[in-house]
C-alpha cells in the first residue's frame, strides 16, 4: 500500500526503528515491515506524462545515529545493468542507480544526495542553487549502504549518520525525493512528479519526509584527516633532483547539528587529479575547478558570488602563484546555518614567505649561452572571506561578501599591500523553478585611486518543458581588481541572450528537436563593439540518448592589444577588426552502450585566415572493470602568402585507461599530447581506499617536449589519508 497525499502533495512518514538494522540489503528487520512505503515513481525520461513502466519501492527508518533508507527497484528485463565502473562518484545521468536527495532545512535551495549503484557503488554529493545546476560530487563523507541482488529486482540499503548531515533539530518535517534510473529500459524517474526540462535534483519538486519526533542533536562531531605525502621529483631541464615531503592535518567540528567549522594546517596540495589540457584560442585566461577538500564543503557560499566569468572569490589563488605552490601555514572556516534562513561563512588563511630559484638561460652580446639564477620573492599573505545569505520570498536569497588580501612586511601588514572586494548579491528562484535570476554589484579597493572600481551584472531564465530563454547583461569596470577572484575580462559591456524551443515528440527515434538561438556581444564603456558571436543552431535529441546539433556563427573581434592568434607566438596587431563566418556540425552517440563515439567539424574564417577544427572521441567500457578513452582535436590553421602569420596546425590527444579492480582498488592513467604548449604529460595513479574516506595514492608522472620527446620532469608522489571519527 504505497502513501500519498491527494492533491499534489507527497509525503512519506517516517517513525523510530523497533529493533536493530543489520546493514545487509536483506530487509528482513521488523522495523522495514512496519515501515511506510512509497511508489507509483513518475516518469522524468523520455516522457513525464504517466507513470514509470519500472517499478520503485522506498521505506525510511532512524534511530540514534542513523537516517536509514530502503529502496526496492525492480528489473523485469533481461541483460546486464549499465554501471560505468566501481568507483565512487560515477556518472549519475550514465549508470544505472537509485538516488536520494534530501533537504533538512525545508528551504528547497540547499541540500545532500545520496546514491548507490546496483553493484553497491556509492555516488554522494551537496545540492546548491535549488539543484538547478546537478550535484557537487566533488563533496565526499562518511555514509554506508549495501545491495542485495535478486531475481527480478535490486534492493540498497543506506545507513546516513546524522553526524554526516547538516540539520535543524527543531525541524520535524523535511524536504526528499528518490529517483531511480533504468538505463537498461531507457527510463529515468522520480517520486514526485518533476517535468522533463527539469532535473531529477530540482528542490522546487521535493516531497516530505515527516518524522514521528524531532531528531536528535548530534553529540561530539570531530574528524581529524592527516595526510602525509612524499616522493622524488627530477626536472632535468634544471638539472635539479628534489626529495619533497609533505605533511599536514584538516579537522572537520560540528559546532552545531548546522553550523560546522573546518581548520586546517599545512592543507593538502597534492594534485592527484591532474586538470585536463585543452586547446586554448581565446584571448583570456580559462578557469580550472577547485578539488582540495578543504574549500568544498559549503563551498558555494565563498565561490557562486557574482558570475562565472565574475568571481569576486576563487579558492586556487590561495597558495598558488602563477601555478606553482606557495605554503599554507593553516586556516580555519566556518560555515552553515544559523537559523533555517540565514546561511553564513568566515574564512581565514594565511601563507608564508617564500621565493621561487629558477635557472634562465641567455645568450651575451658575442652570443655565449650562459645560465643565471632568477629568484622571485613572495611576501606572506592573509586572506579573509565572509558572507552572508538571507533567504528572502519562497527561495531566494539575498548574499553579502566580503574578500580581504594582506600583505605582510616582515611580521607586520604592509599597507601599501591589499586588495578588498565587498558586493551585494541577490539569487532569484521561485517557487515553482520557472523563474531563476541573479543580481550582483561588487566593488574593489586597493591602493590605486583610479575610478571604475565595479561590477554589476543581471541574469535571468525562463523555463518550462518547451522553453529556455535566457537574458544576461554584465558591466565590468576598467579597474575593477578582484585578485583572489576570476575576472575574465576588464572595461566591458556585455550582453548574451539565448533561446531554445524545444518540440517533444511521440515517435520512438526522436524525443525532442528545435532551434537554439545566442549572442554573445561585448562592447567598451563608449558603447564601441569588442567582440560579437551570433549563432543559429539546431538541435536534435534522440530517444536512445543520442545527440545531433549542426550551427552557424558569425564572430566580430576588434583587438586592443597584440595577441597571439595561434598560441604558438604570432600576434595580431592592434587596433584591427575582423569578421568572420564558420559553420560546424557535432554528433554524439547512444551513451548507455558500452561502446561510444562521437564526433564534431567547425570550419570557417579566423582573423585572416580560414581554421578548420575537428575533434573525435571514442570510449569502451570493460563493464565494470575498465573504462578505455580517447579524445582527439585538431586545428587547422590556415593564412595567405603575403600576411604576416604563418600557417600551422595544433593537436590535442588524449587517451585514457580506467580500471576498478573492486570497489576499494583503482588504477588509471592517461597521456595527453598536446602541440600548442609542445607538451606531452604522462600520468598514472593506483587508489586504494582501505577504509572509509581514507585513501593510499601512488602517482607517478611524466612530462616530455611533444617534438622532440625530450623529457622534462618525472616525478614519483606517495600519499597517505586517513579519516579518523572522534
Amino acid at each position: 500500500m504505497y502513501s500519498q497525499v491527494g492533491g499534489g502533495t507527497y509525503e512519506i512518514h517516517i517513525q523510530r526503528s523497533v529493533d536493530e538494522i543489520a546493514l545487509d540489503g536483506k530487509l528482513e528487520e521488523r522495523s522495514w515491515n512496519v515501515a511506510e512505503r512509497v511508489g507509483d515513481f513518475y516518469q522524468n525520461f523520455p516522457y513525464d506524462t504517466s507513470y514509470a513502466k519500472t517499478r520503485t519501492e522506498v521505506m525510511a527508518t532512524y534511530d540514534d545515529d542513523y537516517l536509514y533508507i530502503a529502496g526496492v527497484c525492480y528489473d523485469d528485463l533481461e541483460g546486464d545493468f549499465v554501471v560505468q565502473s566501481l568507483k565512487r562518484d560515477f556518472d549519475y545521468l550514465r549508470s544505472d542507480v537509485f538516488i536520494v536527495f534530501i533537504d533538512p532545512f525545508m528551504d528547497k535551495t540547499n541540500g545532500f544526495s545520496f546514491g548507490v549503484s546496483p553493484l553497491g557503488v556509492q555516488l554522494d554529493g551537496l545540492i546548491t542553487s535549488g539543484g538547478n545546476f546537478g550535484v557537487t560530487t566533488s563533496w565526499d563523507n562518511k555514509w554506508f549502504s549495501s545491495v542485495e541482488r535478486e531475481e527480478g529486482r535490486w534492493v540498497v540499503e543506506m545507513a546516513i549518520p546524522f553526524k554526516t548531515l547538516r540539520f535543524n533539530p527543531e525541524l520535524d518535517t523535511w524536504g526528499i525525493n528518490f529517483a531511480r534510473n533504468d538505463l537498461k529500459r531507457n527510463e529515468s524517474s522520480a517520486w514526485t512528479r518533476v517535468p522533463r526540462g527539469y532535473l531529477a535534483s530540482s528542490m522546487a519538486f521535493n516531497g516530505k519526509m515527516v518524522w514521528d519526533q524531532h531528531p536528535k542533536k548530534t553529540g561530539a562531531n570531530i574528524s581529524l584527516i592527516p595526510y602525509g605525502r612524499g616522493g622524488v621529483s627530477v626536472d632535468y631541464e634544471q638539472d635539479s633532483i628534489r626529495f619533497p615531503f609533505d605533511a599536514g592535518i584538516d579537522a572537520k567540528i560540528a559546532v552545531s547539528s548546522a553550523l560546522n567549522l573546518d581548520v586546517t594546517i599545512k592543507p593538502d596540495f597534492s594534485q592527484v587529479e591532474v586538470d585536463r589540457q585543452v586547446t586554448n584560442l581565446e584571448r583570456f585566461s580559462i578557469f580550472f575547478p577547485e578539488r582540495r577538500t578543504f574549500f568544498l564543503e559549503n563551498s558555494d557560499l565563498f565561490s557562486r558570488a557574482g558570475f562565472s566569468r565574475i568571481r569576486p572569490f576563487f579558492s586556487r589563488n590561495i597558495g598558488l602563484y602563477q601555478g606553482r605552490q606557495v605554503p599554507i601555514l593553516g586556516g580555519a572556516r566556518l560555515s552553515g546555518k544559523l537559523n533555517p534562513r540565514l546561511r553564513i561563512g568566515a574564512m581565514n588563511m594565511q601563507t608564508l614567505n617564500h621565493q621561487f630559484v629558477d635557472l634562465e638561460t641567455d645568450v651575451d652580446s658575442l652570443g655565449n649561452r650562459f645560465t643565471y639564477r632568477d629568484t622571485t620573492r613572495l611576501n606572506a599573505q592573509n586572506y579573509t572571506v565572509l558572507t552572508a545569505r538571507q533567504q528572502v520570498f519562497k527561495r531566494s536569497t539575498l548574499g553579502l561578501i566580503f574578500v580581504n588580501r594582506q600583505g605582510f612586511e616582515g611580521n607586520r601588514f604592509n599597507k601599501n599591500d591589499y586588495n578588498r572586494v565587498f558586493g551585494l548579491d541577490f539569487n532569484l528562484l521561485t517557487k515553482n523553478d520557472n523563474w531563476r535570476g541573479i543580481f550582483f554589484y561588487h566593488h574593489s579597493l586597493d591602493p590605486n585611486t583610479r575610478k571604475d572600481k565595479g561590477a554589476t551584472g543581471l541574469w535571468l531564465r525562463y523555463v518550462d518543458s518547451k522553453w529556455i530563454v535566457d537574458y544576461n547583461h554584465e558591466y565590468v569596470g576598467e579597474n575593477y581588481n578582484a585578485e583572489v577572484g576570476f575576472v575574465w575580462r576588464k572595461g566591458i559591456i556585455r550582453f548574451e541572450p539565448r533561446a531554445e524551443r524545444r518540440f517533444f515528440t511521440k515517435g520512438n527515434r526522436i524525443n525532442f528537436h528545435g532551434p537554439i538561438l545566442y549572442a554573445n556581444i561585448y562592447l567598451d564603456k563608449q558603447w564601441n563593439s569588442l567582440d560579437q558571436n551570433l549563432q543559429a543552431a539546431y538541435r536534435i535529441r534522440f530517444q536512445n540518448t543520442a545527440n545531433f546539433r549542426v550551427f552557424g556563427s558569425r564572430f566580430f573581434t576588434r583587438l586592443l592589444s597584440p595577441f597571439d592568434v595561434t598560441g604558438t607566438g604570432q600576434e595580431a596587431h592592434p587596433d584591427s577588426s575582423y569578421v568572420y563566418n564558420n559553420f560546424g556540425v557535432e554528433y554524439n552517440s547512444d551513451y548507455r552502450k558500452k561502446l561510444t563515439y562521437g564526433a564534431s567539424v567547425n570550419y570557417g574564417k579566423y582573423y585572416l585566415g580560414n581554421k578548420l577544427t575537428y575533434a573525435a572521441s571514442i570510449g569502451f567500457r570493460w563493464q565494470p572493470i575498465g573504462n578505455f578513452s580517447l579524445d582527439f582535436e585538431r586545428n587547422e590553421i590556415r593564412f595567405g602568402e603575403g600576411l604576416p602569420f604563418q600557417s600551422t596546425s595544433l593537436m590535442l590527444i588524449g587517451p585514457k585507461l580506467e580500471f576498478s579492480f573492486t570497489r576499494s582498488l583503482f588504477f588509471s592513467t592517461f597521456i595527453q599530447y598536446n602541440t600548442q604548449i609542445d607538451n606531452v604529460n604522462i600520468n598514472a595513479r593506483l587508489q586504494w581506499r582501505f577504509k572509509p574516506m581514507s585513501d593510499l595514492f601512488i602517482v607517478y608522472t611524466d612530462n616530455y617536449d611533444s617534438g622532440n620527446i625530450r623529457i622534462k620532469n618525472r616525478a614519483l608522489v606517495v600519499k597517505l589519508t586517513y579519516w579518523f571519527t572522534l
